[in-house]
């Protein structure tokens, strides 16, 4: 799940909590609305923290040797 599937989850669990006026006798659709948005702010958190832990750069441990420096040798 991408980034989007967050934030669509989000905008559907607001439009059932504040802008419905559904009424099931099985479902309290503001119950639901809370538990969509609150997973989807949860996975958006989640999702970010992973994605920055993949972009971050390892400086190299050992130099990188060129052609120039084995020239040099010789």
């Amino acid at each position: 799940m991408g980034m989007g599937i967050f934030i669509i989850m989000i905008a559907v669990g607001a439009i059932l909590t504040f802008a419905s006026d559904w009424e099931l006798d099985a479902v309290n659709l503001d119950v639901v609305g809370l538990i969509l948005m609150g997973v989807g702010i949860f996975g958006t958190a989640v999702y970010t923290s992973v994605l920055r832990r993949r972009r971050m750069v390892v400086p190299p441990v050992a130099p990188t040797v060129t052609d120039d420096d084995r020239r040099d040798l010789l």
